[in-house]
């Protein structure tokens, strides 16, 4: 059987390869994909949690995060299309200049 403190060390490295994708990319979609990415380094925290102290209720609440999280992603991802017939573009700086 795998150790926790081993899906712990995974879970730390999949979060932190997602916050660095979100700090330092522009595209909009490689951002959102870094967010899922932190998303499910919790989920991944939260089941070895809940497995390692034997109870079911972090696996309860893992899949209404996933519940939740396929919802934010076709509205996301719909946005996202949305905003790439506006301005043929999906970079982050183009979402700015919405604003003005």
């Amino acid at each position: 059987m795998v150790p926790l403190h081993s899906y712990l060390i995974l879970s730390a490295i999949l979060f932190s390869i997602g916050t660095i994708g979100v700090l330092t990319r522009r595209n909009a979609i490689v951002i959102f994909m870094c967010v899922e990415m932190m998303l499910n380094a919790v989920n991944l925290t939260f089941i070895a949690l809940s497995r390692h102290l034997g109870s079911i209720d972090g696996q309860i609440f893992v899949f209404f995060v996933m519940t939740v999280a396929a919802a934010e992603a076709a509205v996301g991802l719909a946005l996202m299309i949305a905003f790439y017939k506006n301005r043929e573009s999906i970079d982050v700086e183009d979402i700015k200049l919405m604003r003005l």
